[in-house]
């Protein structure tokens, strides 16, 4: 739980692939930034693993304070700002 009471949802397959479009990054683009490996990032995104520890942490950070809108729903793909802003 975050000092805001808020809890942050796992980071499963759809959400990290949902990241990483938000960023516009390339798979080896974001291991890159996030120090990490390409195969890391297809692990993740293809449900093998799931991001733990300080990578958990990492990605929690960037979605903050990139904007990134966790999705609710994972059959439905994570709307922008814009998106969601518009309504």
């Amino acid at each position: 739980m975050t000092s805001k009471g808020k809890k942050k949802p796992d980071w499963d397959k759809e959400s990290v692939r949902a990241l990483r479009k938000h960023l516009s990054l390339t798979q080896i683009q974001m291991a890159r930034e996030l120090g990490t490996r390409q195969q890391t990032i297809s692990e993740w995104e293809r449900g093998m693993y799931k991001p733990r520890g300080v990578s958990n942490t990492v990605l929690d950070i960037v979605a903050e304070r990139t904007d990134f809108r966790y999705n609710a729903s994972p059959d439905k793909p994570s709307k922008t700002d814009e998106d969601a802003e518009s309504g």
